[in-house]
């Protein structure tokens, strides 16, 4: 069975003056949802491709961020830009942006204008954190950091707040027309990447994901192994998958969480793993049905 993006945004029309990641990908997600997409960022300085950030730091990034998206670009502190903007409003369902509120004011859009000017109008206003932290400076680092999410020096191997914070986007432009279909209004729905970053790292202050949690290396069968050429992801965690993986090395067939927390239980699966190859690991976990993917 092939499955296809829902067209849920279908004829709904979104202008984005978002730059960088949150709101480009958020625009992304409304693009492939059918939305009509626009986005209005600043002209490019000579001999750049981009004012986008995102068009400096990865083209290739910024390029599949802009897929199905209208780019227009001028100044909006310009007459002209100004024009060009709120033509554009005039015909938005959804205007996306990533100021901080003192720069959207500058712009004529803090929302009790936009709302006089254009009642069905709805706003999903990015920003780094809500309510009276909405001016601070951040940056998806320092929203991870504060979330708990970084460990040691090394860098998170994702953006995940900002990554989060356009779900969490592309989800408000969802609300924001479910809440019109009933009043017929536009709303203003505020978006922190501060607490998306939070959103991600409930599962670790719930203790999940700490070393005496299940997920988070106290279960044998759910833990990152050394194999005999590689490593191998282990998430048999499920009694029925942890049975299995008891029973491929050599211990009794059990699945209950009390015997995966065992030492013996841990010492005995890594001494199997460590003996296999990520070819004959790959072969077991299709044969048997366990969930692992063996790593170089």
């Amino acid at each position: 069975m092939t499955t296809v993006p829902t067209q849920a945004l279908s004829a709904t029309r979104i202008l984005s003056l978002a730059l960088n990641l949150p709101g480009p990908a958020a625009l992304l997600r409304c693009a492939r949802m059918g939305a009509l997409c626009t986005k209005l960022e600043p002209p490019a300085a000579p001999g750049m491709d981009s004012a986008d950030p995102m068009g400096i730091y990865s083209p290739a990034a910024y390029d599949t961020l802009h897929e199905g998206v209208r780019v227009l670009r001028a100044h909006l502190k310009t007459e002209e830009g100004q024009a060009l903007l709120h033509a554009e409003l005039a015909q938005t369902d959804v205007l996306i942006t990533s100021f901080r509120p003192s720069a959207l004011a500058k712009l004529g859009l803090d929302w009790e204008g936009l709302h006089a000017r254009y009642p069905r109008l709805s706003l999903v206003r990015i920003v780094g954190a809500l309510g009276a932290r909405a001016e601070e400076p951040g940056h998806d680092l320092t929203y991870q950091a504060e979330a708990g999410l970084l460990s040691g020096l090394q860098t998170p191997p994702s953006l995940f707040a900002d990554m989060a914070g356009a779900l969490m986007a592309s989800e408000a432009v969802l609300q924001a027309l479910q809440a019109r279909a009933h009043s017929g209004a536009g709303t203003c729905i505020e978006v922190g990447l501060a607490e998306a970053a939070d959103w991600l790292a409930l599962p670790l202050h719930w203790g999940l994901t700490t070393p005496q949690g299940d997920v988070g290396g106290a279960h044998a069968g759910y833990r990152i192994y050394p194999c005999a050429d590689g490593r191998v992801a282990v998430a048999a965690l499920e009694p029925h998958f942890a049975a299995r993986l008891c029973e491929a090395a050599g211990l009794p067939a059990r699945g209950d969480a009390a015997t995966l927390r065992q030492p013996e239980t841990h010492a005995a699966i890594a001494a199997f793993l460590q003996g296999q190859d990520r070819a004959a690991l790959d072969a077991l976990a299709r044969a048997r049905d366990i969930p692992l993917h063996s790593l170089p």
